[in-house]
């Protein structure tokens, strides 16, 4: 194989590497679990979480307003995305040290 060919094929490989992490992000991945719901893009990144009157006070959901409802998923997707946030910050610093601050073609992507 030739050098040509060899490039050709890493061009072809990086697009269908950027168009997968495109389809990824657009994608949304759903998870239920006692009246509580999440949803995560392909790349298991947080979008949104709704919590059932159920999930809250199970013995008497009728108990629970929709203002307190809002204000627990608003809460609880704060701190989610502050943890995110913060995981990512430091998985770029921890690469950072392992690359002595190189930039590696590809291996940013890989932390947004």
């Amino acid at each position: 194989m030739n050098i040509m060919q060899m490039m050709k094929q890493a061009q072809g490989l990086q697009k269908r590497l950027k168009d997968t992490q495109v389809e990824l992000a657009n994608l949304e991945v759903v998870g239920e679990k006692g009246g509580v719901k999440v949803v995560c893009d392909g790349q298991g990144k947080f979008k949104s979480i709704s919590i059932a009157a159920e999930a809250i006070n199970p013995e008497n959901p009728s108990s629970v307003d929709k203002d307190t409802i809002e204000m627990l998923e608003d809460v609880v997707s704060a701190a989610i995305k502050q943890a995110g946030d913060k995981a990512n910050k430091e998985m770029e610093s921890r690469m950072t040290a392992v690359t002595g601050g190189l930039n590696i073609p590809g291996l940013q992507g890989l932390f947004q």
